[in-house]
Protein backbone atom coordinates (compact mmCIF):
# COMPACT_ATOMS: atom_id res chain seq x y z
CA UNK A 1 0.00 0.00 0.00
CA UNK A 2 1.40 3.28 -0.84
CA UNK A 3 1.89 6.23 1.51
CA UNK A 4 3.95 8.93 -0.52
CA UNK A 5 4.13 9.66 -3.58
CA UNK A 6 7.39 8.98 -5.41
CA UNK A 7 8.92 12.14 -6.04
CA UNK A 8 8.47 13.59 -3.02
CA UNK A 9 9.69 10.44 -1.44
CA UNK A 10 12.94 10.91 -3.48
CA UNK A 11 13.30 14.71 -3.17
CA UNK A 12 13.42 13.83 0.85
CA UNK A 13 16.07 11.09 -0.10
CA UNK A 14 18.01 13.62 -2.07
CA UNK A 15 17.97 16.16 0.88
CA UNK A 16 18.86 13.78 3.43
CA UNK A 17 21.59 11.92 1.98
CA UNK A 18 23.97 15.08 1.89
CA UNK A 19 22.73 15.96 5.43
CA UNK A 20 24.13 12.31 6.35
CA UNK A 21 27.49 13.07 4.56
CA UNK A 22 28.21 15.78 6.28
CA UNK A 23 27.06 14.81 10.14
CA UNK A 24 29.30 11.57 9.04
CA UNK A 25 32.31 13.56 8.53
CA UNK A 26 32.28 14.90 11.77
CA UNK A 27 32.30 11.65 13.74
CA UNK A 28 34.71 9.37 14.62
CA UNK A 29 37.71 8.97 16.93
CA UNK A 30 39.01 12.42 16.19
CA UNK A 31 35.93 14.80 17.02
CA UNK A 32 35.47 17.15 13.84
CA UNK A 33 33.73 20.36 13.61
CA UNK A 34 30.80 20.81 11.09
CA UNK A 35 32.75 24.39 10.44
CA UNK A 36 36.13 22.29 9.59
CA UNK A 37 34.49 19.85 7.74
CA UNK A 38 32.94 22.96 5.18
CA UNK A 39 35.87 24.28 5.12
CA UNK A 40 38.25 21.26 3.73
CA UNK A 41 35.81 20.51 1.54
CA UNK A 42 35.40 23.84 0.05
CA UNK A 43 39.54 24.66 0.10
CA UNK A 44 39.64 26.40 3.30
CA UNK A 45 42.06 27.17 5.81
CA UNK A 46 42.66 24.15 8.86
CA UNK A 47 45.44 22.07 10.11
CA UNK A 48 47.47 19.57 8.48
CA UNK A 49 46.08 16.63 10.67
CA UNK A 50 42.48 17.95 10.05
CA UNK A 51 42.75 17.71 6.77
CA UNK A 52 44.62 14.38 6.32
CA UNK A 53 41.70 13.24 8.28
CA UNK A 54 39.01 14.52 6.19
CA UNK A 55 40.38 14.08 2.81
CA UNK A 56 42.21 11.32 3.06
CA UNK A 57 40.00 9.48 5.19
CA UNK A 58 36.70 9.87 5.77
CA UNK A 59 35.60 11.53 2.92
CA UNK A 60 36.44 8.78 0.24
CA UNK A 61 34.93 6.20 2.94
CA UNK A 62 31.92 8.63 2.90
CA UNK A 63 31.87 8.24 -1.23
CA UNK A 64 32.39 4.20 -0.87
CA UNK A 65 29.38 3.89 1.53
CA UNK A 66 27.56 6.08 -1.08
CA UNK A 67 28.29 4.33 -4.17
CA UNK A 68 28.39 0.58 -2.70
CA UNK A 69 25.01 1.56 -0.47
CA UNK A 70 23.81 2.60 -4.11
CA UNK A 71 24.32 0.02 -6.36
CA UNK A 72 23.01 -2.75 -3.57
CA UNK A 73 19.83 -1.46 -3.18
CA UNK A 74 19.18 -0.70 -6.94
CA UNK A 75 20.59 -4.12 -8.00
CA UNK A 76 18.16 -5.63 -4.88
CA UNK A 77 15.41 -3.83 -6.72
CA UNK A 78 15.83 -5.04 -9.98
CA UNK A 79 16.46 -8.69 -9.00
CA UNK A 80 13.04 -8.26 -7.04
CA UNK A 81 11.21 -7.12 -10.55
CA UNK A 82 12.84 -9.60 -12.08
CA UNK A 83 11.86 -12.69 -10.11
CA UNK A 84 8.81 -10.97 -9.11
CA UNK A 85 9.66 -11.61 -5.59
CA UNK A 86 9.54 -8.35 -2.94
CA UNK A 87 12.13 -10.73 -0.66
CA UNK A 88 14.34 -11.24 -3.64
CA UNK A 89 17.91 -10.24 -2.63
CA UNK A 90 21.07 -9.61 -5.32
CA UNK A 91 23.13 -12.42 -3.71
CA UNK A 92 20.52 -15.00 -5.23
CA UNK A 93 22.45 -15.40 -8.48
CA UNK A 94 25.18 -16.45 -6.56
CA UNK A 95 27.82 -13.62 -6.63
CA UNK A 96 28.24 -12.87 -3.07
CA UNK A 97 29.10 -16.42 -2.13
CA UNK A 98 31.58 -16.49 -5.03
CA UNK A 99 33.45 -13.48 -4.12
CA UNK A 100 33.41 -14.92 -0.57
CA UNK A 101 35.26 -17.61 -2.03
CA UNK A 102 37.23 -15.30 -4.13
CA UNK A 103 38.52 -13.36 -1.41
CA UNK A 104 39.01 -16.35 0.89
CA UNK A 105 41.37 -18.18 -2.26
CA UNK A 106 43.39 -15.04 -2.13
CA UNK A 107 43.69 -14.92 1.43
CA UNK A 108 44.91 -18.18 2.07
CA UNK A 109 47.37 -18.77 -0.95
CA UNK A 110 48.68 -14.76 -1.06
CA UNK A 111 48.80 -15.09 2.53
CA UNK A 112 46.51 -11.64 2.42
CA UNK A 113 49.48 -9.71 2.85
CA UNK A 114 49.62 -7.89 -0.89
CA UNK A 115 47.91 -4.74 -0.45
CA UNK A 116 47.89 -3.27 -3.96
CA UNK A 117 49.74 -3.46 -7.18
CA UNK A 118 47.10 -6.30 -8.55
CA UNK A 119 45.02 -4.37 -10.26
CA UNK A 120 44.29 -0.66 -10.79
CA UNK A 121 46.10 -0.64 -7.66
CA UNK A 122 43.48 -2.52 -5.91
CA UNK A 123 44.03 -5.54 -3.54
CA UNK A 124 44.35 -8.82 -4.69
CA UNK A 125 41.79 -9.97 -2.24
CA UNK A 126 39.25 -7.16 -4.06
CA UNK A 127 40.52 -8.45 -7.36
CA UNK A 128 40.00 -12.53 -6.11
CA UNK A 129 36.24 -11.52 -5.07
CA UNK A 130 35.17 -9.81 -8.11
CA UNK A 131 36.53 -12.72 -10.39
CA UNK A 132 34.67 -15.17 -7.75
CA UNK A 133 31.01 -13.51 -8.29
CA UNK A 134 31.29 -13.23 -11.78
CA UNK A 135 32.48 -16.97 -12.24
CA UNK A 136 29.77 -17.86 -9.80
CA UNK A 137 26.76 -16.39 -11.25
CA UNK A 138 27.92 -17.43 -14.82
CA UNK A 139 27.58 -20.78 -13.75
CA UNK A 140 24.29 -19.91 -12.36
CA UNK A 141 23.25 -18.71 -15.42
CA UNK A 142 24.46 -21.54 -17.47
CA UNK A 143 22.63 -23.49 -15.01
CA UNK A 144 19.39 -22.15 -15.76
CA UNK A 145 19.12 -21.74 -19.21
CA UNK A 146 18.43 -24.24 -21.65
CA UNK A 147 16.83 -24.01 -24.84
CA UNK A 148 13.48 -22.52 -25.17
CA UNK A 149 15.40 -19.15 -22.18
CA UNK A 150 16.73 -18.75 -18.74
CA UNK A 151 14.30 -20.11 -15.80
CA UNK A 152 14.04 -17.50 -12.53
CA UNK A 153 13.02 -20.50 -10.87
CA UNK A 154 15.63 -22.62 -11.91
CA UNK A 155 18.17 -19.83 -11.52
CA UNK A 156 17.09 -19.65 -8.12
CA UNK A 157 17.66 -23.13 -7.02
CA UNK A 158 21.26 -23.21 -8.39
CA UNK A 159 21.95 -19.89 -6.42
CA UNK A 160 21.33 -21.81 -3.66
CA UNK A 161 23.29 -25.28 -4.38
CA UNK A 162 26.16 -22.72 -5.63
CA UNK A 163 25.52 -21.16 -2.37
CA UNK A 164 25.98 -24.53 -0.53
CA UNK A 165 29.02 -25.05 -2.48
CA UNK A 166 30.60 -21.71 -2.08
CA UNK A 167 29.84 -22.54 2.30
CA UNK A 168 31.73 -25.51 1.90
CA UNK A 169 34.89 -24.57 -0.16
CA UNK A 170 35.14 -21.47 2.24
CA UNK A 171 35.24 -24.04 5.29
CA UNK A 172 37.31 -26.09 3.58
CA UNK A 173 39.73 -23.08 2.93
CA UNK A 174 39.53 -21.52 6.61
CA UNK A 175 40.20 -25.42 7.73
CA UNK A 176 44.07 -24.62 6.10
CA UNK A 177 44.01 -21.30 6.92
CA UNK A 178 46.77 -20.05 10.09
CA UNK A 179 45.27 -17.48 12.65
CA UNK A 180 45.78 -14.67 10.75
CA UNK A 181 44.44 -16.03 7.41
CA UNK A 182 41.29 -16.59 9.43
CA UNK A 183 40.78 -13.04 10.83
CA UNK A 184 41.61 -11.52 7.49
CA UNK A 185 38.78 -13.72 6.46
CA UNK A 186 36.27 -13.21 9.16
CA UNK A 187 36.92 -9.64 8.77
CA UNK A 188 36.44 -9.56 5.21
CA UNK A 189 33.14 -11.85 5.56
CA UNK A 190 31.73 -9.13 8.05
CA UNK A 191 31.81 -6.23 5.43
CA UNK A 192 33.88 -3.35 5.91
CA UNK A 193 34.39 0.19 4.54
CA UNK A 194 37.59 0.96 6.47
CA UNK A 195 39.60 0.31 3.90
CA UNK A 196 38.25 2.92 1.53
CA UNK A 197 40.59 4.57 -0.84
CA UNK A 198 40.21 7.05 -3.45
CA UNK A 199 41.21 4.28 -6.11
CA UNK A 200 38.19 2.69 -4.61
CA UNK A 201 35.90 5.38 -4.76
CA UNK A 202 36.92 5.89 -8.73
CA UNK A 203 36.29 2.14 -9.46
CA UNK A 204 33.23 1.67 -7.53
CA UNK A 205 32.31 5.81 -8.57
CA UNK A 206 32.37 4.69 -12.09
CA UNK A 207 30.25 1.18 -12.07
CA UNK A 208 27.62 3.00 -9.89
CA UNK A 209 27.30 5.99 -12.59
CA UNK A 210 27.14 2.82 -15.48
CA UNK A 211 24.10 1.12 -13.84
CA UNK A 212 22.20 4.33 -12.86
CA UNK A 213 22.50 5.27 -16.54
CA UNK A 214 21.54 1.69 -17.17
CA UNK A 215 18.79 0.78 -15.10
CA UNK A 216 16.00 3.47 -15.83
CA UNK A 217 16.01 1.98 -19.53
CA UNK A 218 14.73 -1.37 -18.10
CA UNK A 219 11.89 -0.12 -16.28
CA UNK A 220 9.90 -0.72 -18.96
CA UNK A 221 10.26 -4.30 -19.09
CA UNK A 222 10.85 -4.80 -15.28
CA UNK A 223 7.03 -3.00 -15.10
CA UNK A 224 5.75 -5.67 -17.62
CA UNK A 225 7.68 -8.85 -15.82
CA UNK A 226 5.68 -8.10 -13.08
CA UNK A 227 2.71 -8.95 -14.72
CA UNK A 228 4.20 -12.13 -15.85
CA UNK A 229 6.71 -13.34 -18.43
CA UNK A 230 3.94 -14.36 -21.45
CA UNK A 231 2.50 -11.05 -21.08
CA UNK A 232 5.80 -9.38 -21.05
CA UNK A 233 6.32 -11.37 -24.52
CA UNK A 234 3.08 -10.16 -25.82
CA UNK A 235 3.96 -6.59 -24.91
CA UNK A 236 6.79 -6.54 -27.09
CA UNK A 237 9.89 -7.37 -24.57
CA UNK A 238 12.39 -9.30 -25.22
CA UNK A 239 12.44 -11.57 -21.84
CA UNK A 240 15.46 -13.75 -22.70
CA UNK A 241 17.65 -10.49 -23.43
CA UNK A 242 16.25 -8.32 -20.70
CA UNK A 243 17.22 -11.42 -18.13
CA UNK A 244 20.68 -11.85 -19.63
CA UNK A 245 21.55 -8.03 -19.74
CA UNK A 246 19.62 -7.30 -16.20
CA UNK A 247 21.68 -10.51 -14.59
CA UNK A 248 25.06 -8.95 -15.64
CA UNK A 249 24.78 -5.55 -14.58
CA UNK A 250 23.54 -7.26 -11.19
CA UNK A 251 26.82 -9.55 -10.73
CA UNK A 252 29.01 -6.42 -12.02
CA UNK A 253 27.71 -4.33 -9.17
CA UNK A 254 27.23 -6.59 -6.50
CA UNK A 255 30.76 -8.21 -7.31
CA UNK A 256 32.13 -5.11 -7.58
CA UNK A 257 30.53 -3.69 -4.44
CA UNK A 258 31.25 -7.00 -2.26
CA UNK A 259 35.44 -7.14 -3.98
CA UNK A 260 35.76 -3.32 -2.73
CA UNK A 261 33.62 -3.36 0.74
CA UNK A 262 33.28 -6.89 1.32
CA UNK A 263 29.88 -8.88 2.46
CA UNK A 264 26.96 -5.77 3.43
CA UNK A 265 23.85 -7.57 3.92
CA UNK A 266 20.41 -6.36 3.87
CA UNK A 267 21.01 -2.99 2.47
CA UNK A 268 19.97 -4.85 -0.97
CA UNK A 269 17.14 -6.37 0.70
CA UNK A 270 15.68 -3.71 2.95
CA UNK A 271 15.33 -1.02 1.53
CA UNK A 272 13.86 -1.77 -2.33
CA UNK A 273 11.54 -3.73 -0.06
CA UNK A 274 11.19 -0.32 1.81
CA UNK A 275 10.61 1.70 -1.31
CA UNK A 276 8.18 -0.43 -2.66
CA UNK A 277 5.77 -0.53 0.22
CA UNK A 278 5.93 3.29 0.15
CA UNK A 279 5.88 4.24 -3.39
CA UNK A 280 4.28 0.84 -4.94
CA UNK A 281 6.09 -1.58 -7.46
CA UNK A 282 6.48 1.42 -10.64
CA UNK A 283 10.28 0.76 -11.32
CA UNK A 284 11.06 4.33 -13.20
CA UNK A 285 10.79 5.83 -9.24
CA UNK A 286 11.39 2.68 -7.30
CA UNK A 287 15.43 2.17 -8.59
CA UNK A 288 16.52 6.05 -8.12
CA UNK A 289 14.65 5.95 -4.80
CA UNK A 290 15.90 2.57 -3.61
CA UNK A 291 19.72 3.76 -4.69
CA UNK A 292 19.31 6.78 -2.51
CA UNK A 293 17.65 5.14 0.30
CA UNK A 294 20.43 2.35 0.38
CA UNK A 295 23.35 5.11 -0.27
CA UNK A 296 21.35 6.78 2.85
CA UNK A 297 21.51 3.89 5.00
CA UNK A 298 25.03 2.52 4.22
CA UNK A 299 26.56 6.23 5.24
CA UNK A 300 24.02 6.45 8.59
CA UNK A 301 25.31 2.88 9.26
CA UNK A 302 29.34 3.02 8.72
CA UNK A 303 28.89 6.32 10.97
CA UNK A 304 27.33 4.32 13.56
CA UNK A 305 30.35 2.13 12.94
CA UNK A 306 32.97 4.69 13.90
CA UNK A 307 31.32 5.47 17.68
CA UNK A 308 29.65 2.84 19.07
CA UNK A 309 32.94 1.29 20.09
CA UNK A 310 35.42 3.86 20.29
CA UNK A 311 38.24 3.74 19.41
CA UNK A 312 37.71 0.71 18.15
CA UNK A 313 35.50 0.18 14.86
CA UNK A 314 32.70 -1.85 14.25
CA UNK A 315 32.66 -3.63 10.50
CA UNK A 316 29.92 -1.88 8.57
CA UNK A 317 28.06 -5.23 7.75
CA UNK A 318 27.52 -6.52 10.84
CA UNK A 319 25.67 -2.73 11.58
CA UNK A 320 23.77 -2.46 8.42
CA UNK A 321 22.65 -6.36 9.54
CA UNK A 322 21.85 -5.14 13.45
CA UNK A 323 19.73 -2.46 12.07
CA UNK A 324 18.01 -3.94 9.18
CA UNK A 325 17.25 -7.40 10.43
CA UNK A 326 14.77 -6.31 13.65
CA UNK A 327 13.19 -3.87 11.76
CA UNK A 328 12.65 -6.39 8.38
CA UNK A 329 11.40 -8.69 10.95
CA UNK A 330 8.75 -6.32 12.62
CA UNK A 331 7.93 -4.97 8.87
CA UNK A 332 6.68 -8.51 8.24
CA UNK A 333 5.03 -8.82 11.30
CA UNK A 334 3.22 -5.99 10.30
CA UNK A 335 2.16 -7.21 6.76
CA UNK A 336 0.80 -9.97 8.37
CA UNK A 337 -1.47 -8.32 10.91
CA UNK A 338 -2.50 -5.92 7.88
CA UNK A 339 -3.69 -8.76 6.11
Amino acid sequence: MRHFSAPSLIWALAILLPVAALVSITVGTVDISLLDGLAALTGGSINSQTHTILIDIRLPRILLAITVGAVLASTGAVMQGLFRNPLADPSLIGVSSGASVGASLMIVTAGGFIKSGALLGLSLVAVGAFVGGFAATLLVYRLATSGIGTSVTTMLLAGIAIGALAGALNSLLSYFSDNDMLRQISLWQMGNLSGASWTKVIVMGAVALLLMGLFPRESKALNALLLGESEARHLGIDVQRVKRRLIVLTALGVGVSVALAGLVGFVGLIMPHIVRLAIGPDHRWLVPASALAGATLLVIADSLARIVVIPAELPTGILTALLGAPFFVALLLQQRRDV
